[in-house]
């Protein structure tokens, strides 16, 4: 049987008139009119002044780094579940990440803990730099309590929503509370660049710095003349063409995985063993990027490993959840917080086929796939 994936790209069509549009203008470099539609379309969408876009969402949190000044001997605290894109910008400004282990309700970083983890560096004599803030597989994490304590503590919030757009918090979008906000538009998001990213903000200033900056700090001159050191992070004309096509379907592909959620709630909600990850209340609003689910093996009678090979025989692809930072060897001098909750999900997480442009057949064969690894 045809492979199951587990959130491949879904184009529409629409985007080729862009792409058709670029190459007939010569468009190619990572300049053109269609980025600044891209930028201008995204801004809209989520109802914020200033959208740059760049070549991936990690150069997008390096370059929110850089704009909040972020340098060696820097702490930047960090959810500790979350993907390793998150954490390496911080690296590379020679800082250090503080990771901060999750909440239950929503998988995202814990608002207690946060708020202990920062009176505890306090008194170290080390105040963080800025938080970093995952919305993990599109869930929103507990805005109101999390701004709250960084308000209070006066740090600012760089809004990982990598994963999350479209997703909102008190009918308000993701990515637009914090200082700077983050998305991404690899090839597995909710739409995609091919490869891609975009830091936003209502900050002009912010934006504007960005853009300099990753197109390798020239400054204006009639030469190439630089006075600070810039990157190669902007994206081309083609890539944001791409975007433009998939913005237009954006809120159907939101619909399209929202579905998929509540098909597998109701195939496996009942089952004894499995757990899926719910919106807390109707403050959150989630995209549903990912489905996940949670497998207890003393009741399911499986573990997450054997219903991940199991599928995997299926020629179905599914995908553990992220292995929390604090437990990469790469960061494991790094200072980490823990509750205990991201080490579970990750021992019994697993990620099912979530893309839009799953069929009915495809959801069937994936339900069926765990019936049968649960013998139910």
């Amino acid at each position: 049987m045809k492979r199951i994936w587990l959130s491949p790209p879904h184009m529409s069509g629409c985007e080729l008139k862009y792409i058709n549009d670029a190459f007939d203008t010569n468009w190619i470099a990572p300049y053109g009119p269609n980025i600044d539609s891209f930028e201008h379309s995204i801004a809209k969408y989520i109802g914020i002044k200033n959208v740059t876009v760049v070549n991936s969402g990690t150069s997008a949190i390096h370059l929110a780094l850089i704009l909040l000044g972020v340098k060696h001997g820097d702490e930047v605290i960090i959810s500790t579940f979350t993907f390793s894109g998150s954490v390496n910008p911080v690296m590379y400004q020679g800082a250090t990440p503080i990771f901060v282990d999750s909440e239950k309700e929503t998988w995202n970083i814990c608002p207690d803990l946060l708020e202990s983890v920062i009176k505890k560096r306090l008194v170290k004599g080390k105040k963080p730099k800025a938080i970093i803030l995952v919305h993990l597989y599109g869930m929103p994490a507990n805005l109101d309590r999390i701004m709250e304590i960084a308000d209070n503590f006066n740090i600012p919030v760089i809004e990982d929503a990598a994963e999350a757009l479209g997703s909102r918090f008190n009918n308000k979008f993701v990515g637009t509370f914090g200082k700077l906000g983050v998305f991404s538009f690899n090839g597995n998001k909710i739409i995609t660049t091919s490869g891609g990213g975009a830091l936003v903000s209502n900050n002009t200033i912010y934006t504007n710095k960005a853009r300099f900056l990753a197109t390798q700090a020239r400054d204006k001159a009639p030469h190439y003349q630089h006075s600070q050191i810039g990157y190669n992070y902007r994206m081309s004309n083609i890539l944001a063409g791409i975007g433009l096509g998939q913005m237009e379907v954006l809120n159907e592909r939101i619909r399209q995985r929202r579905s998929n959620f509540f098909y597998y709630l109701e195939r496996l909600g009942d089952i004894s063993g499995i757990e899926f990850s719910v919106e807390p209340n109707n403050k959150y609003f989630s995209n549903r990027w990912l489905t996940t689910i949670i497998i207890d093996p003393s009741v399911a009678g499986a573990t997450r490993n054997d219903l991940h090979s199991f599928m995997e025989k299926r020629n179905i692809e599914t995908r553990p959840l992220w292995k929390p930072m604090h437990m990469q060897p790469v960061f494991s001098d790094c200072p980490a917080y823990l509750n205990g909750v991201s080490e579970e999900l990750f021992e019994k997480g697993l990620c099912i086929p979530s893309g839009s442009n799953l069929s009915e057949g495809d959801l069937e064969r994936v339900v069926s796939g765990i019936h049968a690894c649960l013998q139910l």
